[in-house]
């Protein structure tokens, strides 16, 4: 086998970390998907490479580039493979006189690709970010920028479970997007607002996309600005994107843009942003769960109780709603008991908790509340950012949905 140096040898030490997917992996994406995995088939190549098979990672890189022949990384790798047969090759992507800015792009998504497969989520693990769905939400969607990744998970009620995960592209810039036109994707919890056909839209957005409701109403109170991100796919000439490389949108290949569509409800399934997902065990997912149902369950005694001072308690000094209201001004015009009451009833139905990404420790709590006055019944669907203030919680914003 010829030699090779830093840049090849450098992915064949991630790809010899790589966990080979099971055959029973593989079985559910030929069920799924007409042509091969082409993560598993790139795995493959530098396993293959690293035993010093040329040969046979030859023939997996011909099988990638036959199936995928827009996948521009698979090209240049079979491009090196044919180029090792006769001489020697000193770095990844030995094409004559490349340009540099595309090789780094491709290097980065070679590197982001063959690492996935070493940091798989454990399945005995939680996504911290995700504490509690309603029973109708059979899926919720997590973007890992560190890792360009997205995760679908599936909601079992006391648990949720990995179901797949899928390489993705970002904003140009990174994540934290606070304005029009700064080229990151947005941190937050956000839905799918629209599934919009490709036959409709330019061909820059591939198969289709999927809209979300950024700027959320946390997005607002914070004074973030922008529109227009959606989960879409790749123009027909490109299999993918390099890992940095959109306006904000979080992009993936045609393929897995389709598979992912036949899993999302419109307004129901959840798309979870964040700069590095973490995973908990099990047991400290459920006390995190717990808490967060206390912290509801309290505060709705509280508005039971009658007392403005007890329920007011639960608020935070530097609360702001929507519009811009501090605690007193929203405090009096939505949480005034009407006279003569001396009797609610409240009761929480459909509650959903997130851990909101971001640097700071924050429950975005959603529910419906049904509250009996008398022979009167009222209903009304609240979302609650709870943020920790020292030992305490407390909530920084409200919002009647």
């Amino acid at each position: 086998m010829r030699t090779l140096s830093v840049g090849l040898a450098a992915l064949l030490t991630v790809a010899s970390c790589a966990v080979v997917p099971s055959a029973w992996a593989k079985t559910q994406v030929d069920k799924v998907r007409v042509k091969p995995d082409p993560e598993v088939l790139l795995n493959d190549v530098y396993r293959d490479l690293n035993a010093h098979h040329l040969r046979a990672a030859q023939a997996m890189a011909d099988e990638l580039v036959d199936a995928y022949p827009n996948f521009r990384l698979g090209q240049l790798i079979r491009g090196d493979l044919l180029m090792m047969h006769t001489h020697t090759v000193t770095t990844f992507g030995a094409v004559p006189n490349a340009p540099e800015d595309k090789l780094k792009n491709l290097r980065e998504e070679a590197v982001a690709r063959l690492k996935s497969l070493r940091d798989r989520p454990d399945p005995k693990l939680m996504p911290r970010s995700i504490l509690q769905l309603r029973k109708d939400q059979k899926y919720a969607l997590i973007v890992d920028a560190k890792r360009s990744r997205l995760y679908v998970y599936e909601n079992q009620g006391s648990r949720l479970k990995f179901v797949t995960d899928y390489y993705i592209s970002q904003g140009r810039l990174g994540v934290n997007k606070l304005k029009e036109g700064d080229q990151k994707t947005p941190l937050g919890v956000y839905y799918i607002t629209a599934r919009l056909s490709g036959a409709k839209l330019p061909d820059f957005y591939g198969v289709g996309a999927l809209p979300i409701n950024y700027p959320n109403e946390w997005d607002k109170v914070n004074g973030r600005s922008g529109s227009g991100i959606w989960l879409h796919g790749t123009p027909s000439d490109s299999f993918s994107r390099p890992p940095l490389s959109s306006d904000g949108c979080v992009v993936l290949t045609n393929p897995d843009l389709h598979q992912l569509s036949a899993s999302v409800e419109i307004g129901k399934t959840p798309v979870v942003i964040s700069d590095d997902v973490e995973f908990v065990s099990k047991a400290k997912w459920d006390a995190e769960r717990a808490t967060a149902n206390h912290l509801v369950d309290a505060w709705r005694r509280d508005v039971e109780s009658l007392n403005s001072a007890r329920l007011m308690a639960n608020y935070s000094h530097r609360f702001k709603s929507e519009i811009g209201e501090n605690l007193n001004s929203w405090f009096t015009k939505h949480q005034q008991f009407l006279p003569g009451v001396v009797k609610v009833s409240v009761s929480l139905r459909d509650l959903t908790f997130f851990l909101y990404p971001g640097p700071e420790d924050m429950i975005v709590s959603t529910f419906t509340q049904d509250a009996v006055i008398g022979k009167s019944r009222h209903s009304i669907r609240k979302r609650q950012y709870w943020a920790k203030e020292g030992a305490q919680w407390k909530i920084v914003s409200e919002i009647n949905l």
